[in-house]
């Protein structure tokens, strides 16, 4: 079984391989410039402690050829949504090797962006990927967020988490203050009303070493909560070993499978009952419907600070077959790409209007 394992984790790297061979001699697309935006009254004042400045409101995301579109329209909206746009360092987990091609097409949309890429190997987490309900969530890259007390530097002591799907409607800086109490290691917005349960197989609950023992003892009764926003705090990270724990999980899971989606349950398995709950504005998740059909789906009753298109449906893809969701419209609003050799760039609008609060 672990020969058979192994062959089939080494399968997964020889061909995230080749996709990173073919993405990094394709040419990526083209982007228009973004307009400037500058600190209001009130921000902080720049040091010159670079990149360990503690103004500053660190985001952290991963960076490739495919999803490089939403992640420009991601960076966009949190630049001209943000009170301090000046003091948002973004720090980019990219496929190893060639961030080239990707520090330029940021650095010509963006010329004031402060911002660092750091190459992520796909062989740290390859022999640990198992076979998900769809490829796209066995991307090695959709596991980098578990090595990022690893890869940002020491001084840096939290992050927000981002997806490349997501689109802000509000000042990210309010999330950033989100309070972390000495027990917590994440934030995020907490979904209690889902079906727990149904993220696992039901040979795990039926396991008298695991099932409800793995959640027994913790602050609060476990609830699903979504990886693609999350507050980190780095330094209590890096103190818990948090990235071995996932990776137990994942070990666990290649002999006995006990869940079928990809990097959310071992997140689940460890932090579930343990997360410090954020206000549900700042995830309003599934706009890119399920993991199948990718249906189209509206937001949920209540305020939104942050659009987030999980699932299998991305606002790119179907804008340009022509068969959009209502919502992706709104994303359009911060498309900066460039659609073929002959056609216009995009026009950077002002984006919707959202009440704030």
């Amino acid at each position: 079984m672990r020969a058979a394992g192994a062959a089939v984790a080494l399968l997964f790297f020889f061909l995230f391989l080749l996709a990173a061979a073919a993405e990094a001699g394709a040419a990526l697309p083209r982007f228009a410039e973004a307009p400037q935006y500058r600190n209001g009254e009130g921000c902080p004042a720049a040091t010159a402690a670079g990149v360990c400045d503690p103004g500053l409101v660190h985001i952290a995301m991963t960076l490739d050829a495919h999803y490089l579109r939403g992640s420009m329209a991601a960076v966009y909206s949190l630049l001209k949504h943000a009170s301090c746009p000046e003091s948002l360092f973004f720090h980019f987990l990219a496929a190893a090797p060639g961030d080239g091609e990707l520090r330029a097409a940021l650095a010509a949309s963006f010329p004031s962006l402060r911002f660092e890429i750091y190459p992520f190997r796909a062989e740290a987490v390859a022999g640990l990927i198992s076979a998900s309900v769809r490829a796209a969530l066995e991307a090695p890259l959709n596991y980098a967020r578990n090595h990022l007390a690893d890869l940002l530097p020491p001084c840096v002591p939290r992050a927000i988490y981002l997806d490349s799907d997501v689109l802000a409607a509000d000042d990210v800086r309010r999330l950033w203050e989100t309070r972390l109490p000495a027990a917590a290691v994440v934030a995020a917005p907490e979904y209690c009303h889902a079906n727990f349960s149904r993220y696992f197989t039901p040979a795990f609950w039926s396991d008298p070493a695991l099932g409800a023992r793995v959640f027994a003892g913790r602050r609060r009764p476990p609830c699903y909560f979504n990886t693609g926003v999350m507050v980190v705090d780095l330094r209590r990270w890096r103190a818990g070993n948090y990235r071995r724990r996932i990776e137990r999980w994942m070990e666990i899971q290649k002999e006995r499978r006990i869940y079928e989606l990809g990097s959310l349950p071992p997140f689940l398995l460890v932090f579930a009952g343990e997360v410090e709950a954020v206000d549900l504005r700042w995830n309003q998740h599934g706009l890119g419907g399920d993991n199948v059909r990718g249906s189209c789906r509206p937001l949920h009753d209540g305020p939104v600070s942050l659009m987030h298109w999980s699932g299998k449906g991305k606002p790119w893809d179907r804008l340009d077959a022509g068969r959009p969701c209502p919502l992706d419209h709104t994303w359009k609003s911060y498309d900066l790409y460039i659609a073929g050799d002959g056609g216009s760039a995009a026009s950077p609008a002002s984006g919707p209007a959202f009440s704030a609060w």
